[in-house]
């Protein structure tokens, strides 16, 4: 709420200022808003002596301006700086009960004087919490090291022990050494009695650990552990292997043949030849293209992958190139799945000539099996091209069956005959449609057609039902 203002008129008692109530209604609105907001907004809040935030975890922070200072009784907080205000005064850090201040990456400036820093020569308070200074360490140092012996053991003549105090260690070369010194350094040498790098010497019977030897030349047999070399034979103890192990990605090369892990290769990118017999145990896997002449193999092979090849002969049995597979002159092609296996054809199959099949023939849901032709599941269907028809050669028996025949179906036949003893053979039509005998013979009674009424006696008559109605036709002779 803005701040209100009382009018008190022009002059006294004028008349033109506020009424006394509405004066202090004003007062009370002033005090009430004053004392009910906090001068530092609703972020903070002063109770007693307590400052705190009214923002959940939010910082509180109290920042000078410009490079004006924090300042509190006998301190002062400039940027990252906390600094005393009273001259020559201590600054304490003291953390209340048993707690503890923690200070990390602390930095002492050259000279400063630590409090708490032990000077004790024998280190005789082992305190765990005191810093000792340089010279009592020294003290320390030197007072352990007083009157002590170098231990030491040589290859023979047992235990040494030297007064650091009063004694001296000497070093004396034996044979084919020379010792010198200078400064605080020992200097060992080999000396003329033994072979040095510039020297010629026979050595018999003398064991070389790792040693480098450049343009030696050899006689006689050469050992190195199990290998011999003697003239241009490389041996090896009984039964004992040779290894060519070459460093990293190198290869043995051996007179144009490069051996590489388990690969041969030719170096110069040539041929490799295998000029004799060639026995391999394992898995043979050829890649790139194979040039061969006539080859002959015993027992089984096994091709994993396409094999491409012009004519392929397998017994009898031709494959060629162009798809087609032949066998030699009047030679059978069996093809015999085993157990319930079947043969399975994908795709259009073209036959020509005659193809004879023995057992049964399953084509999708139709079944050829000897002289019957049935369906494995649902009816048999038989459709002609349009324009032809269905010939059924001989008698065709049709037991319990109903023929149902497609609309402009005609059927041919010499004979309609039922096979059930006294049955009846119905004709019927679709609704409305009679019976059409298409082709009329004649239009008048008698020979040739020459009588013009009908003769009292007929030749016979013809028994027909009609309608379900049992009827009789007289009927007579054509002469």
């Amino acid at each position: 709420m803005a701040q209100q203002q009382i009018n008190i008129g022009s002059s006294a008692n004028d008349g033109t200022g506020d009424p006394l109530r509405t004066a202090f209604d004003k007062i009370n609105d002033n005090f009430n808003d004053l004392y009910g907001t906090s001068p530092f907004g609703q972020q903070i809040t002063i109770s007693g002596n307590k400052i705190s935030s009214n923002v959940s975890n939010a910082n509180l922070h109290l920042e000078a301006s410009g490079t004006g200072a924090i300042e509190m009784e006998g301190i002062q907080i400039r940027d990252n700086h906390i600094e005393g205000t009273r001259s020559n005064e201590d600054l304490f850090f003291d953390a209340a009960g048993t707690g503890a201040i923690n200070l990390t990456n602390l930095k002492l400036a050259t000279g400063t004087t630590v409090t708490g820093i032990l000077d004790e020569d024998n280190m005789g308070t082992d305190s765990a919490t005191q810093l000792a200074t340089q010279q009592s360490i020294k003290a320390y140092v030197d007072s352990q090291v007083t009157a002590q012996d170098l231990d030491f053991q040589a290859d023979s003549g047992g235990a040494l022990a030297i007064d650091l105090d009063s004694e001296a260690l000497t070093f004396t070369g034996g044979t084919g050494i020379d010792t010198s010194g200078s400064g605080n350094a020992v200097t060992f040498a080999i000396n003329s009695t033994v072979a040095t790098l510039t020297d010629t010497q026979v050595l018999s019977g003398k064991t070389l650990t790792t040693p480098t030897i450049n343009g030696a030349t050899m006689t006689g047999t050469v050992t190195v552990d199990n290998l011999t070399l003697n003239d241009n034979i490389i041996g090896s103890a009984s039964n004992a292997d040779i290894n060519l192990s070459p460093g990293g990605t190198g290869s043995v090369v051996a007179s144009g043949l490069a051996i590489k892990g388990t690969s041969i290769s030719a170096p110069d990118s040539s041929t490799v030849n295998i000029n004799d017999g060639l026995n391999v145990d394992g898995t043979v896997t050829v890649q790139g293209t194979t040039v061969t002449a006539d080859i002959t193999t015993t027992g089984n092979q096994t091709i994993t992958g396409s094999l491409t090849t012009g004519t392929l002969n397998v017994g009898d049995l031709n494959i060629l190139a162009d798809g087609t597979i032949s066998t030699d002159t009047n030679g059978d092609i069996n093809i015999d799945p085993a157990g319930t296996g079947a043969i399975v054809l994908s795709g259009t199959v073209t036959h020509a000539g005659t193809q004879t099949t023995t057992g049964q023939l399953n084509v999708d849901n139709l079944r050829l099996d000897g002289n019957t032709i049935s369906a494995t599941t649902g009816g048999i269907t038989i459709t002609p091209a349009a324009g032809q028809n269905v010939a059924v050669g001989g008698v065709l028996t049709a037991g319990e069956a109903n023929f149902t025949l497609m609309e402009a179906t005609t059927v041919r036949a010499d004979k309609l005959e039922i096979d059930t003893s006294n049955g009846d053979l119905s004709i019927n039509t679709q609704g409305t449609g009679t019976i059409d005998f298409n082709t009329p013979t004649q239009s008048t009674i008698g020979s040739a057609g020459g009588a013009s009424a009908i003769p009292g006696a007929p030749t016979g008559y013809l028994k027909v039902k009609i309608a379900g109605t049992l009827r009789v036709i007289p009927f007579y002779d054509q002469a």
